[in-house]
């Protein structure tokens, strides 16, 4: 079961806040992500592994995605692939916040359809803002 303050994420309609859905493993990163993103005004669904986040987000597309690479059950190349697969979701930005931060993680990547790509440990703050301007109209 997603852990979140919604009961589902779908692109920012009038009124709405823009929708966010973070797969992160580790549950204090995942939680200070969620914490930060909800105090900008963001609707956050989180999850701990890239299949979880893939059922919701063909289910409810987001406005944005924040994917970790490395987590059970399905990792995040894995999962990266499955979204930019889909049609309906292959204009939702991704970024990939990861520790693995190798040339060739990264260029693999954002060759795959990644948005961004930030190395942990990150800034929240820092996070925030490049969330802030993918959603820039």
């Amino acid at each position: 079961m997603p852990k979140s303050t919604t009961d589902s994420a779908s692109p920012a309609t009038p009124g709405q806040p823009p929708s966010i859905l973070v797969a992160e493993d580790d549950s204090v990163t995942r939680r200070l992500i969620t914490f930060k993103l909800q105090r900008e005004g963001y609707a956050v669904v989180a999850f701990a592994n890239g299949e979880e986040l893939f059922a919701h987000a063909a289910a409810h597309p987001p406005a944005i995605i924040i994917l970790d690479l490395m987590m059970p059950i399905q990792d995040g190349f894995s999962t990266l692939r499955q979204l930019k697969d889909r049609p309906a979701l292959t204009a939702v930005p991704i970024i990939v916040l990861s520790g693995k931060n190798s040339e060739e993680d990264i260029v693999r990547c954002l060759n795959a359809g990644a948005s961004d790509y930030m190395v942990k440990p990150f800034s929240p703050d820092e996070l925030v803002v490049r969330v802030r301007k993918l959603l820039k109209p």
